[in-house]
């Protein structure tokens, strides 16, 4: 039986019940992070971050087990806990035979947390459909959405994105796509729609194009970080601001070279050893600004650089796969970085000599 994602509103305290004499303070439980203020993302209303689900399923890059699952159910359940509400995902999400295990599992999570609860809560899924090459009919994409759909056994997704532009080398697909997004739109298969991984220029046409059929889009998603600041990413930003459009941060952390966790001596194991030996040798100021800061906050290097996305007015989705993670991605919120901390991080990301390389699948 499919589920609706949608319902029951934040944590709250009952002001009756403070007033009550056998009223303690002993039981009442507070949230470990204090429950912070949605944005608007079109039509539905996000907490400032969410949780990026790439690692949950893919285990040439970030090696997941299935023997993981039960500690990412809890950091599900911790998310909602505490008023975080995004989950990020994606159809092409998990390798091999574990192809849209992120999915999958989000589907398992949410229900099982209802089940446990006994309510509903206003979670917003937001999964992207790749444009794989046998994809070129709008209604093959619309048939990807269905399949989305019956991954995670829900009635309507938040924000059904488009993962990727092929206008670089295929851009009649490309038109087959944007209709796509319209139908499962129309069908009332999502609640709204997103681009990720669009250049300053594809973004406008696909804007103009999906506003000429009544169809709002909510939503654009992009590497963005301090090691990912370059124009492309200031456009993008500006003509997001201008239109209404949300910009969701992925990566925001460098896939882990803003943690302060790594070296040049102390790569991480996989592929990414490959890019953090090319980028972390010029990282000394960036990282000892990062550091400063966080240390004068009583913060983590992790939380002051989640918290300059939020600053910058983007929602970032950090990647989590262990309570670890979780706690420290939520330490990101309830607070502020001053304008004089925002320009300093802003000084030493542009004296960093390396910067990330940009997504093979970004378009102008």
């Amino acid at each position: 039986m499919a589920l609706s994602v949608c319902s029951v509103g934040p944590w709250n305290l009952n002001p009756k019940a403070l007033s009550t004499p056998s009223f303690s303070f002993k039981s009442l439980k507070f949230p470990p992070f204090w429950p912070t203020q949605k944005v608007k993302m079109g039509p539905l209303s996000v907490s400032p971050m969410g949780f990026g689900t790439w690692a949950w399923g893919n285990q040439f890059l970030w090696g997941y087990q299935e023997s993981m699952d039960n500690e990412l159910q809890q950091i599900f359940n911790m998310a909602l806990d505490n008023d975080i509400n995004l989950f990020d995902t994606a159809d092409s999400y998990g390798t091999g035979r574990l192809n849209g295990q992120s999915e999958k599992l989000l589907g398992r999570f949410i229900r099982e947390f209802q089940e446990k609860k006994g309510s509903k809560r206003d979670i917003v899924i937001a999964t992207k459909f790749a444009a794989y090459p046998w994809r070129l009919t709008p209604g093959q994409f619309v048939n990807a959405c269905r399949a989305s759909l019956d991954r995670m056994q829900i009635e309507q997704i938040g924000i059904g994105q488009l993962h990727w532009s092929t206008a670089n080398y295929a851009p009649l697909q490309e038109l087959a796509l944007w209709d796509g997004l319209v139908a499962m739109y129309e069908k009332g298969l999502v609640k709204g729609v997103g681009v990720s991984n669009y250049g300053p220029k594809q973004l406008l046409k696909i804007h103009d194009y999906l506003k000429d059929r009544g169809v709002p889009l909510c939503s654009a998603q992009v590497q963005f970080s301090l090691l990912s600041t370059g124009k492309d990413q200031l456009e993008i930003k500006s003509i997001c601001d201008s239109l209404g459009i949300r910009m969701i941060a992925y990566s925001p952390l460098g896939l882990g070279m803003l943690t302060g966790k790594y070296s040049p001596s102390k790569l991480p194991s996989g592929p990414r050893a490959l890019l953090f030996k090319q980028i972390l040798p010029g990282l000394d100021p960036l990282l000892s600004s990062l550091r400063d800061i966080a240390n004068k906050r009583r913060k983590t290097m992790s939380q002051v650089a989640i918290n300059w996305c939020i600053c910058k007015g983007t929602v970032p989705i950090p990647g989590v796969k262990s309570i670890k993670q979780a706690e420290e991605n939520l330490g990101a919120l309830g607070w502020r970085l001053s304008s004089d901390e925002l320009l300093r991080l802003d000084y030493a990301a542009n004296e960093s000599p390396r910067r990330m390389i940009q997504n093979i699948f970004q378009t102008r």
